[in-house]
């Protein structure tokens, strides 16, 4: 694979140069350098700039990085696990109402569930670049209070055309969800402190199945007098996400620049923490020459591979779920509740592999670890369909929801294997943008001709994810191979300019806020 870095600047000495601009270097002998010499604008760079500088000027001890660690993580990821039990309860309503007399079956029902991913996949693109151009906490509150109306007016609507157009509307709204919270999560803390922050919110996925579950067992005992049961349903979590869509409002900081909660000493130090991260905060600038290179890396194809691979079965089975399970022998209210359990396992599972993701400094092994007991679960329906062995099957279904935190590691991937504002919103969409395209697929793999087994629909979940298995390790040889290059690069550089090891350090805290991408940073280092 070609890549294009940036070596250092000729020697430590030379830093006489203005701050408004920063000589980058290459050389067309190298594959991972580009043979152009160009010149960058502070006012190009990151955010950051504005309250730190280029250089380092402030230390602080490791007790007062974990205080301020422990200041963010009280008030931030709180907010995100929110916005993330919200929207996942929110997306998943339909799934409730499907037993609670929601007036939409068959085939229309897998065209209400397929608009929500369509909503989501025309303003995928739109809405991260819109982001980027706003305080982007403000631009998701304002989105989540939007979506909590919608939500609200499910309850209105009998007809196909209606709940169509609701459930379109509601993915465009819930679509910036993911891009932003991943970004908030990578402007605050370090690669090894992502994944599992990240986790910490998409671990709501898991509690909202059994939050869900309950709340619609206790609707379903309504006698539909005054309201249908899915009609409650969607009146008390819409208004759930207005509450959620104020508090974001309120409370969630745009930037570490930005964070009224912190001091000014405690924004340079949230600043400081993650410089040698060299991922950067923000950028109001849109940079087509990053959108290029986020096109042109082929890591983010198989990042968007990765995420159609395991997508395409989340389209199937957060739909599809509560319908199979009933397909065993349950009635509705006993369905309800046994979907439960699943949501635990989902949720063990997810902080599991964000813990691990973070302490082996990994992100490909536990997308591994998360899908084998989904492809295990796959085959479990498919060979004992027809046995009557309920119990058997039931688990199987549990561990079917297994591979959920898949998609958290490649949140978290992208978070940490990405710099360059706009190239990280470019790969955040095309990462969304595919999650709807595999969520379409995956409402149209279960077909109502295939009821209530849906043989087909479970042997496309297992073939998908073994194939997913050969892309993660691929993907992983890929990032240690540019590892190790870019050590050699750097080797060579201290050798021909003479530098200490301190040396390389300062110049890797010089880059860190100028907004280059991962690519044009020779002080950029992937996570495997």
């Amino acid at each position: 694979m070609s890549t294009s870095v940036q070596p250092p600047s000729p020697s430590i000495s030379e830093k006489k140069r203005s701050d408004s601009e920063l000589k980058k270097r290459y050389s067309d002998e190298d594959p991972d350098k580009i043979g152009v010499e160009t010149t960058i604008s502070s006012e190009d760079g990151d955010e950051a700039l504005r309250l730190v500088g280029k250089e380092r000027t402030a230390q602080f001890s490791d007790e007062y990085n974990r205080k301020l660690r422990r200041k963010l993580d009280i008030l931030i990821p709180p907010l995100c696990a929110a916005v993330y039990f919200t929207q996942f309860l929110d997306k998943t309503s339909l799934n409730y109402a499907s037993i609670m007399g929601l007036p939409i079956t068959g085939q229309n029902y897998n065209l209400v569930s397929m608009a929500f991913y369509l909503g989501f996949l025309f303003w995928e693109f739109p809405t991260v670049y819109l982001s980027q151009k706003t305080r982007v906490a403000k631009y998701l509150g304002v989105n989540i209070v939007l979506w909590g109306v919608i939500l609200m007016l499910h309850a209105v609507g009998t007809s196909f055309g209606a709940f169509f157009a609701l459930r379109f509307l509601l993915g465009m709204c819930e679509s910036c969800v993911a891009p932003i919270l991943i970004l908030i999560i990578s402007m605050f803390y370090k690669k090894n402190e992502q994944a599992t922050r990240i986790s910490w919110f998409y671990v709501m996925n898991g509690l909202t199945q059994i939050f869900g579950g309950f709340v619609a067992y206790g609707v379903s005992f309504s006698d539909g007098r005054v309201l249908a049961p899915y009609k409650i349903i969607y009146i008390l979590l819409g208004g759930l996400a207005i509450v959620v869509g104020v508090a974001v409002l309120i409370w969630m900081p745009d930037s570490p620049v930005l964070a009224k909660f912190l001091t000014e000493e405690e924004r340079i130090a949230a600043l400081e923490r993650v410089r040698d991260d060299q991922v950067g905060t923000e950028n109001k600038h849109l940079k087509m020459d990053q959108v290029k290179e986020a096109l042109m890396d082929v890591r983010t194809w198989l990042i968007v591979l990765t995420t159609i691979m395991t997508s395409i079965p989340n389209g199937g089975i957060s739909n599809f779920s509560n319908l199979i399970i009933k397909s065993f022998g349950y009635t509705s209210k006993q369905t309800l509740i046994l979907s439960t359990p699943g949501g635990a396992i989902a949720a063990g599972t997810t902080l599991f592999c964000g813990w691990y993701s973070d302490k082996k400094k990994e992100r490909m092994i536990p997308i591994i670890i998360a899908i084998i007991p989904t492809i295990v679960g796959a085959a479990m329906m498919i060979g004992l369909n027809g046995t009557g062995q309920k119990g058997a099957l039931l688990f199987a279904v549990y561990l079917v929801g297994t591979f959920g935190s898949s998609l958290s590691t490649v949140y978290a991937w992208n978070a940490s294997n990405t710099s360059g504002h706009t190239k990280k919103s470019t790969i955040n969409a095309l990462t969304l943008f595919t999650f709807s395209i595999g969520n379409i697929i995956g409402t149209e793999i279960f077909q109502p001709k295939d009821a209530p087994d849906y043989i087909p629909g479970k042997i496309a979940i297992m073939i998908l994810l073994t194939v997913q298995l050969g892309i993660c390790v691929l993907l992983r040889w890929i990032n240690v191979r540019l590892n190790k290059q870019r050590r050699k690069l750097i080797e060579e550089e201290k050798a021909r300019r003479g530098w200490t090891d301190e040396d390389v350090q300062k110049e890797r805290e010089r880059h860190a806020f100028l907004d280059l991408t991962d690519k044009q940073n020779i002080y950029f280092e992937y996570m495997k």
